[in-house]
């Protein structure tokens, strides 16, 4: 899949993985819009991309995900600049035991709206071209961080609900496709939170570990995730993959086909 002349909307775009996933994008052909709550972060990268790319290459949209009508409105918006949308990476997150209703709304709540308004936008059954969406979970999201036990959740959820849409997309011929994309530890400002008393909360005695677990598998840089993040996008065989990145390098993940398995044989035993 080529990106020339293809339209994408990145969550979470100023900063960390957002603002990497955008310029790789923009690299590649692509126009971006932006959306992100950080108004400010939004309009400096929005300067930089400017000088970088052409004015015309981007759009800066001020967005709470967690708001139905914000998020349709950035839709919309895009639409009216762009004239279409062929990719959309649902990427917003935050870390924040504390505020563990907010994580899930931002986590996980968010990127089942997202999803469902790009299927909305892009399938053929709608009117739409086809296209690609890129859910953005963590290797948390395949096995528990011990510390971060509600992020652990959302980002199971982000992968559990992203490879059952994708096979709802491929049964009913959407035109589609939906990716996952489970980065390891990345030095971005959420990797700071890991260690934080404030954002692990009552799992703060447990910080040691997830030290322990970073010291011993590395931190990646944000442009290796977007290389991992580009291949979601541009392999068009790929739909319901999963893909983990870590300092080792990039492995799709192969999942036990248990509820397949059940209803071709409801002896089997769970």
């Amino acid at each position: 899949m080529s990106l020339k002349g293809k339209v994408a909307l990145v969550t979470g775009a100023a900063q960390g993985l957002g603002k990497g996933f955008t310029r790789i994008l923009l690299t590649h052909g692509a126009k971006v819009s932006l959306l992100d709550v950080n108004e400010a972060a939004g309009a400096e990268l929005k300067r930089s991309l400017d000088g970088d790319f052409g004015a015309d290459s981007t759009v800066f949209l001020p967005c709470d995900v967690t708001s139905d009508a914000q998020l349709k409105d950035a839709f919309r918006r895009t639409l009216e600049t762009f004239g279409r949308i062929d990719i959309v990476c649902n990427n917003a997150g935050i870390l924040d035991e504390n505020a563990w209703e907010r994580t899930v709304s931002i986590n996980l709540c968010a990127v089942v709206r997202g999803t469902y308004l790009a299927l909305q936008h892009m399938k053929k059954e709608s009117g739409g071209q086809g296209g690609v969406i890129v859910n953005v979970a963590s290797v948390a999201g395949l096995g528990p961080l011990l510390s971060t036990p509600v992020y652990t959740a959302t980002k199971h959820g982000v992968v559990g609900f992203s490879r059952a849409i994708a096979e709802v997309s491929k049964v009913c011929d959407y035109g589609v496709r939906v990716n996952v994309l489970c980065p390891s530890f990345t030095n971005t400002a959420i990797l700071s939170n890991i260690e934080d008393d404030r954002t692990t909360g009552q799992f703060a005695r447990l910080k040691d570990i997830s030290k322990k677990m970073l010291q011993d598998a590395g931190v990646l840089d944000v442009s290796e995730v977007a290389e991992g993040f580009l291949q979601l996008v541009t392999d068009e065989g790929k739909n319901g993959s999963v893909l983990m990145v870590t300092k080792a390098g990039t492995a799709y993940v192969t999942f036990p086909q248990v509820v397949k398995d059940l209803v071709a044989s409801p002896s089997v035993v769970l």
